[in-house]
């Protein structure tokens, strides 16, 4: 079936001088402008495209990829105000609305803020909201401690950063779990630290402990074989050059060195280290 606001596989059933309509199943027939056909088009092939209403309401199809689809959040640019609401650039020639009532604060033009795509039930439209608990749940049931996550970092409060997690809920990372600069609509890699009890998230952008540990220790033997057996960087670096090479806390980059030093896989200078022949690599 068909769906507004994803890329969609459909079949060409009819081809015009200025298009081609493609079969849209539970959507009627769609059209695809001409400057979007691929060429040496047939009928009967077979076009991924995009569906959304143009300025005039009607549907309609292109290949451009906006910078989000309905279901997903994006970090987009307000670039007018209107009667209606705000209309912030998503990639596609048609600027998308962000409605007074979906403004979690109000928007000014030349902000960035946040938002999540729905199609609104009345209007057929593709619709931005930045009350993004009002789309995506608090609690689940999806992950464990440990697991590794994809995030979208979506506001700043006291207690720490709010968090959109692989697209299906909300985290959140606090303040002592921010070993680094962090930005709104910033996208970083993160880990399950609490499964609550409530079934809320708590996020890490490190993992701790043992695993913490062996996932370093593999990156620097990686980094070793592939420059040579030699890095510049030892337990003495500062924290900054150590952050800078491997994203982690001078504090866990020391005891994976450790860890691979009792191993004998590593040998340490003052200012380097340097992988010992015969080490396989992770």
């Amino acid at each position: 079936m068909a769906k507004i606001g994803t890329f969609n596989s459909m079949e060409v059933i009819s081809l015009k001088d200025f298009g081609a309509f493609l079969d849209g199943e539970n959507l009627g027939s769609i059209l695809l402008p001409k400057k979007q056909c691929p060429e040496n088009l047939q009928e009967g092939d077979v076009v991924n495209a995009f569906i959304y209403l143009d300025s005039e309401d009607r549907l309609i199809a292109t290949r451009i990829r906006p910078m989000v689809e309905v279901g997903q959040c994006a970090l987009l640019e307000v670039k007018q105000l209107t009667s209606f609401g705000a209309f912030l650039d998503w990639g596609l020639p048609k600027e998308l609305l962000v409605p007074f009532g979906e403004q979690r604060k109000p928007m000014q033009p030349g902000e960035k803020h946040v938002v999540y795509l729905f199609v609104d039930n009345l209007t057929h439209r593709i619709t931005g909201s930045t009350k993004l608990s009002n789309f995506l749940p608090e609690e689940t049931d999806a992950y464990r401690v440990n697991d590794s996550v994809d995030l979208l970092i979506a506001a700043r409060t006291d207690l720490g950063y709010r968090a959109v997690v692989d697209q299906r809920c909300l985290g959140m990372v606090f303040n002592e779990d921010v070993l680094q600069p962090l930005s709104i609509g910033q996208r970083i890699k993160g880990y399950i630290k609490t499964v609550r009890d409530d079934h809320k998230v708590d996020l890490m952008l490190q993992l701790q402990g043992h695993e913490a540990r062996v996932d370093i220790a593999d990156r620097i033997l990686k980094e070793l074989a592939a420059n040579g057996g030699v890095l510049p960087l030892s337990d003495r670096s500062s924290p900054e050059a150590i952050y800078q090479a491997f994203q982690v806390s001078k504090g866990n980059f020391k005891k994976a060195i450790g860890r691979l030093l009792k191993q004998e896989k590593i040998s340490q200078e003052s200012d380097r280290i340097v992988l010992k022949s015969g080490t396989k690599q992770p």
